[in-house]
């Protein structure tokens, strides 16, 4: 197993209201000193809800995504806010982007987005036992939602306006948990 570089200088060389840049001065296991730059962690995490309804769909949800400029479907979710869990955070994305509520909420995975340049993570979570709840949320509009069989993912994922990696692969764990456990 390899030893992790000794960090020998962290620095924030940007910052936004969104994005925090830190340049780290690293030194290796061989001595060969190198920085690295990467956008560092901040607030209290996020999550992605896969929500099954009883007739096995997903509930999707569509929003603009302002880093490709397009409207995308996709999961619901979002930050994780102070005193919150991610199980309570994930039934709070739900209710204010989907309408639904879920009674069951299990963790599935936490997945960083591109450990290679970033330390954030996002805890992926499956939803069962749904009903209707909606609360207002921050998005500038309303989302519209669209329910997909789950047993159909290779139809979805080729459509091009589903590419974002976090449903995606939230997808794919979600459809493996629910045939290797069905719900009941």
């Amino acid at each position: 197993m390899p030893t992790n570089p000794l960090i020998l200088k962290r620095e924030r060389i940007a910052r936004t209201r969104l994005f925090q840049i830190e340049q780290l001065d690293l030194r290796f296991s061989n001595g060969v000193e190198r920085s690295y730059e990467r956008l560092a962690s901040s607030g209290y995490g996020a999550v992605a809800v896969v929500p099954l309804t009883v007739q096995g769909s997903v509930i999707l949800v569509q929003e603009y995504s302002a880093g490709i400029n397009a409207y995308q479907w996709g999961l619901p979710k979002g930050a994780i806010d102070p005193g919150e869990d991610n199980l309570t955070a994930g039934n709070r994305e739900l209710k204010e982007e989907a309408g639904v509520g879920a009674r069951e909420l299990r963790f599935l995975k936490s997945i960083h987005l591109t450990p290679s340049y970033m330390e954030r993570s996002i805890d992926l979570l499956v939803a069962w036992d749904l009903y209707e709840e909606s609360l207002p949320g921050d998005e500038p509009e309303p989302m519209a939602t669209m329910e997909w069989p789950l047993d159909n993912l290779a139809e979805l994922v080729a459509r091009a306006d589903v590419s974002d990696g976090i449903s995606i692969a939230a997808l794919y764990l979600a459809r493996d948990y629910f045939q290797a456990s069905p719900i009941k």
